[in-house]
């Protein structure tokens, strides 16, 4: 792992709503990080993403290199040593928002000369989820999907914080998701292979 003072933490706020739990416990568990750890943090309802236009099949398939906020989240995931997906369970997986960035991550790799699936590997991938629901299983298929997503891309996974929550706030009576996000990214990440692994 890079040295505390080597790593850089992008925080991608998928939430709809302003402050809301997901964000509110990611937050919490931010900070617990060691001082001499870059944070930057991405909510994606202030950013200008254009559409997602699949053009892989279209000419010699290549995507354009992004302008504006897409340039912008673009570079800060590639600058960043940990990604962190903060997106509220939105029926049983990710929110819209945080979809679309993904969306993007498939038109970037195939920017010529950018090399983005190469310079992601290696990186960790983390999750943080509110969930309206006691049962936890319910965020399965959020689980395996960023699980699936640090095999593809050849990166590490940190694993997966979960917190229970509906209206605005109450994650923060969740003691359980509290002492959890205390030493969440302290963690120790393990490696594509078993991060599938551990889905099945």
């Amino acid at each position: 792992m890079a040295a505390e003072t080597e790593r850089t933490f992008l925080f991608v706020l998928g939430s709809s709503r302003p402050d809301g739990n997901t964000e509110q416990l990611t937050r919490r568990a931010a900070e617990r990080l060691p001082a001499g750890v870059r944070q930057e943090w991405a909510d994606l309802r202030q950013l200008a993403l254009p559409e997602y236009v699949d053009l892989r099949h279209t000419g010699d398939g290549t995507h354009p290199a992004p302008g504006g906020d897409a340039k912008w989240l673009m570079d800060a995931t590639l600058g960043a040593t940990d990604v962190v997906i903060a997106s509220p369970l939105y029926w049983y997986s990710f929110s819209t928002p945080v979809k679309h960035y993904l969306d993007h991550w498939t038109g970037w790799m195939r920017v010529p000369g950018l090399d983005f699936k190469e310079r992601m590997a290696g990186k960790t991938l983390w999750g943080v989820s509110v969930l309206a629901e006691e049962d936890r299983a319910v965020a399965d298929p959020l689980d395996v999907a960023l699980r699936y997503t640090a095999s593809y891309m050849e990166m590490r996974w940190g694993g997966l914080l979960l917190g229970n929550g509906s209206a605005p706030g109450q994650v923060l009576a969740d003691e359980g998701a509290l002492a959890e996000a205390e030493g969440f990214f302290a963690r120790e990440p393990v490696d594509a292979a078993e991060a599938v692994t551990a889905a099945g």
